[in-house]
């Protein structure tokens, strides 16, 4: 009986690899490499891959995924070294990070890595991180001139500090944060007050995109080493917008929230406060180490809500955890967005029942300004520029001149 020779298949080429001291250490690593790419990739210590990637059998990599911990930070020079022979080879940088410094982490990120995620990794983010990476890139669109800031420092203002938190995602947080700031800018047209306005949503923060900014570098960097920082370098790193709103950026980076320090975030609050009428502050829409730093410096904090379960209970969940640490939780002035309309009866009964079942008093309520809204955000304009007749932004308007007529009246009573 004659024999059948089998076909065997063609090994696929590798298209990643680990790089690591040890994958083993990294075991949910492991895991989700199999899943995202089965048998397609491989692994290296940092020594080795700087060896394998000289060489041709590395032309296939597509991306690396660098895996470190605390004990690599001694290392950091020679994973830097890996970062770079894979980005001079054209290849995407994944970091995989436990326990490692934001300086060491903002290090590496600046030698090029592409996408950052925490370790143990969180479900199905490895393999959404590799589409992202591995998306092919829009053409670049021409670089925008960057808008030149001359405004100098002061340093003789008592600035008043306005927080502006979510107690949910998608209330409409930036979207006030910015058109407030804006209209406190131009609340006096002849004597107008220094605004400026802080985004602090580390990672995926959107005033630069409601105002139509680039992100800048020079955020990071004052972040990174604010010990250093001194009037001049803070307001150089701020932006501004049409030269009467002062913008500090969010990072051009994908970072950690705890790059930042409660004394990081201590030190850029007085700057601002001490060269700034008002201070608002667009805040992420979680709690973080620093986010008492931000509380006990507020002069009033405005928290959004909407007529929801989930804000209801988040609410709830934030009251309790500040009143059980003894915080300020009296700054809080609670702003309910899309509030019912005068006529709907029904749903003021619902706004009352809220505030009675949370012990709170809704103090402010913003209409929905419908569609335009998103749209006035997605051109970067505030809606006094493009739909000044809109309910939401009379509103918001009439907020700032009461928060600004108050602010006026306790100065003219401090110097009578």
């Amino acid at each position: 009986m004659g024999q059948v020779a089998v076909m065997q298949p063609e090994p696929q080429p590798i298209v990643a690899c680990t790089v690591s001291r040890d994958v083993q250490f990294f075991d949910l690593l492991i895991e989700d490499m199999e899943d995202a790419l089965g048998e397609r990739w491989g692994d290296l210590g940092f020594e080795d891959a700087l060896a394998f990637l000289d060489q041709p059998d590395a032309d296939t990599l597509e991306f690396i995924a660098v895996a470190l911990n605390a004990q690599d930070e001694g290392d950091l020079g020679l994973i830097s070294n890996v970062i770079a022979a894979a980005k001079a080879k054209g290849l995407k940088v994944i970091l995989i990070a436990e326990d490692v410094s934001p300086k060491a982490l903002h290090q590496l990120l600046r030698e090029g890595g592409d996408e950052f995620i925490p370790y143990p990794l969180p479900e199905g983010e490895l393999s959404q991180a590799i589409d992202r990476v591995l998306a092919e890139e829009p053409p670049a669109p021409p670089a925008a001139q960057e808008p030149r800031n001359t405004l100098k420092a002061t340093g003789d203002r008592s600035g008043v500090v306005i927080p502006v938190q979510g107690m949910a995602g998608g209330v409409g947080t930036t979207t006030f944060a910015v058109n407030f700031a804006w209209e406190l800018a131009n609340i006096d047209k002849k004597n107008p007050p220094r605004v400026v306005i802080l985004d602090f949503g580390m990672q995926f923060g959107s005033v630069s995109t409601f105002l139509d900014m680039p992100r800048r570098e020079a955020v990071l960097e004052m972040l990174s080493d604010t010990e250093a920082m001194d009037e001049d370098s803070f307001m150089q790193a701020l932006l501004p917008f049409e030269s009467k709103l002062y913008v500090l950026t969010s990072p051009a980076d994908l970072v950690p929230m705890d790059i930042v320090t409660p004394d990081d975030i201590e030190r850029v609050i007085e700057l601002a406060r001490t060269n700034f009428d008002y201070v608002v502050i667009d805040m992420p829409p979680v709690m973080v180490e620093w986010s008492q730093s931000v509380l006990e410096a507020a002069h009033v904090y405005f928290a959004l809500t909407e007529l929801d379960m989930r804000s209801a209970q988040n609410t709830l969940r934030l009251k309790r955890a500040l009143q059980a640490e003894e915080l300020p939780f009296q700054k809080l002035r609670f702003v309910l967005n899309r509030a019912p309309k005068f006529t709907d009866l029904n749903g003021k009964a619902r706004v009352k029942r809220m505030a009675e079942s949370l012990g709170i008093s809704i103090e402010v309520q913003l209409p929905d300004g419908g569609k335009i809204v998103t749209q006035a955000n997605d051109h970067g304009a505030p809606l006094s520029e493009t739909a000044a007749k809109n309910p939401l932004r009379k509103e918001i308007a009439k907020l700032a001149l009461s928060v600004h007529q108050h602010n006026t009246a306790d100065v003219d009573a401090a110097h009578g």
